[in-house]
């Protein structure tokens, strides 16, 4: 993976360059190497400070969902060969599952409401994604890792809303699950 992204204009905000290409280095030696201490879910959670005429952030989170992909196939084919496919399955399809078990609950009620004041994601769009995601694993929707990741929603504060932080973390574990799959 290249390391030299698009940079933004002078008078622009973009990625700290630094930053970001410290953690790529770090995440090719991982990669290479096969760090235990290293995944995707690290890539998941990169963030990186901004500085004017950075890297465009647009082009750098397509790297990493490219980054965190590629982990996630790796992880998937250190799995199968220690423990072989059928085993590999079985986790899989038990991860899907307990995720689902999530998307079963009503509408409305699938994660926690934000506190009030609290800067929160509308609940109908956050249960629209969800929907999506029922059909996704149990009628075999099509919808790709970009759909879940690439998703968004609309702004509240407080209690009308689900806790920001509760469903990045889900989806993120849902993008996991589906980059999993070949």
């Amino acid at each position: 993976m290249s390391t030299s992204f698009e940079r933004v204009s002078r008078f622009s905000v973009g990625y700290a360059t630094a930053e970001v290409d410290d953690f790529l280095s770090r995440a090719r030696s991982a990669y290479e190497s096969k760090d235990p201490s290293f995944d995707g879910s690290d890539v998941a959670t990169a963030s990186f400070g901004t500085e004017r005429g950075g890297y465009d952030m647009r082009t750098v989170d397509e790297a990493l969902d490219r980054l965190s992909d590629a982990f996630a196939l790796q992880a998937r084919d250190e799995a199968i060969a220690r423990e072989g496919e059928a085993a590999w399955i079985a986790q899989l399809t038990e991860r899907a599952e307990a995720l689902k078990e999530r998307l079963e609950r009503p509408a409305g009620q699938r994660f926690a409401p934000a506190s009030a004041g609290e800067p929160s994601y509308d609940m109908a769009d956050v249960d629209a994604l969800c929907d999506q995601l029922i059909a996704y694993f149990t009628d075999g929707l099509p919808m790709s890792v970009d759909d879940v990741r690439r998703a968004a929603f609309r702004r509240r504060k407080g209690p009308v809303g689900y806790q920001e932080a509760v469903v990045d973390v889900y989806l993120d574990h849902v993008a996991d699950v589906m980059a999993s799959v070949p």
